[in-house]
């Protein structure tokens, strides 16, 4: 009779607990003015959760773990907190610098990068309990510490990033994350940001004051930088610009590279065999963000100031603007879902993410979330360079 009851007891415990679950269609929101996440699931288009007490999220980044569980978040204020999406809960946050700017995430997942502007480096964490390994402080010359940007995971547990200040591109091997070893290069006038290829070959970084980009091969890091598609604005008065374009949102659809031109309405193609400019595209504004959808069929923009209320879509086949999109006020990102059925749009000032069917372009959901910015899914934690 005793073990009967036991058994029974037994049953009705493993009827009530939660179902297990995987990772790969979660992802995070920032709530840019809360110091908040919102935890969503794209398979049936909702909101899970929210996570509070992250901090400063007024420019903020996630990265993930490698199993899609924990999200990394990176505030502006050096906070660099881990959150679970199934538990739905602070794990542990730290303060690591006064003022940083986004990190990554090592190729073993096994080491948190975080790029930091003040002060200039980056620092290296266990990603298990977010204790400090070491620093590689950006001082590139005595006494003097550049802003770090354009920090990008590697193969082989290497990190890229650029020096604003000094103009160079460093290449940090981490293999013993306790004594990293860092090579230099020229990369021009103030870079800015920057994007790796898909492939993890080719490291591009965009320059602020130059007509060109930087670009190096990862192969053969020993060549050095070359300059490619330089002088793309040789000739016209450059409009004044009103928020810097995110190369992390720089798109490789086939052979063909998109990106956004600084203070420029257009977006400019390049071939990634020659890296040399093929075509521009006109477009409404000053784009922003410029991703392909994972299938490389169509590209989506977004503005900057005054036309951040639009999203332009342009066919890779013809390289035309097809469709115009109004998500909302102060469009701020957008992300694909895994297999790019659908993508969210986060509208600040409207206060939602709009979700569109990237086929017919009907608007599908709106989700009413605080102050959206960045949107983070987990599939992020199977690409380099994100």
């Amino acid at each position: 009779m005793k073990s009967s009851a036991l058994l029974l007891a037994a049953l009705l415990l493993s009827a009530c607990a939660p179902l297990p679950r995987g990772t790969n269609d979660l992802g995070l929101v920032i709530e840019r003015s809360s110091g908040s996440v919102a935890v969503v699931e794209t398979s049936r288009r909702r909101q899970l959760a929210r996570i509070h007490g992250l901090g400063d999220l007024s420019h903020a980044h996630v990265t993930y773990s490698r199993d899609g569980r924990y999200g990394y978040v990176f505030g502006r204020d050096g906070g660099l907190s881990k959150v679970d999406l199934l538990r739905h809960r602070l794990v542990h946050r730290i303060m690591q610098s006064g003022n940083a700017i986004g990190g990554s995430i090592s190729q073993d997942g096994r080491l948190i990068v975080v790029q930091n502007y003040e002060p200039g480096g980056i620092k290296v964490f266990d990603a298990d309990t977010l204790d400090f390994i070491s620093e590689v402080p950006a001082e590139y010359a005595p006494g003097k510490r550049a802003k770090v940007v354009g920090l990008a995971d590697l193969p082989g547990q290497k990190f890229a990033y650029s020096l604003f200040e000094a103009g160079e591109i460093w290449l940090t091997d981490l293999s013993d994350p306790r004594q990293p070893k860092t090579q230099r290069f020229h990369a021009g006038r103030q870079p800015y940001d920057a994007m790796v290829t898909p492939d993890g070959r080719h490291y591009i970084a965009g320059l602020f004051g130059e007509d060109a980009l930087a670009m190096l091969d990862l192969w053969h890091p020993e060549i050095g930088t070359q300059k490619i598609l330089p002088g793309y604005g040789k000739g016209e008065q450059p409009l004044p610009v009103f928020k810097m374009p995110h190369l992390r949102g720089w798109s490789v659809a086939g052979q063909r590279l998109f990106l956004p031109a600084i203070g420029r309405h257009e977006v400019l193609v390049a071939h990634t065999g020659s890296w040399t400019e093929s075509n521009r595209i006109p477009v409404l504004g000053q784009p922003v963000f410029v991703m392909a959808q994972p299938d490389g069929r169509r590209i989506w923009v977004n503005f900057a100031f005054p036309d951040n209320d639009k999203v332009q879509i342009i066919d890779v086949d013809t390289l035309q603007v097809t469709h115009t999109l109004s998500p909302g006020k102060a469009v701020l990102h957008m992300e694909f879902t895994p297999r790019g059925e659908a993508v969210w749009i986060s509208a600040r000032d409207d206060n939602t993410v709009t979700i569109y069917d990237t086929r017919s372009l009907a608007l599908i959901n709106t989700l009413s979330i605080p102050r959206p910015s960045g949107i983070f899914f987990t599939h992020r934690s199977n690409r380099i360079g994100f």
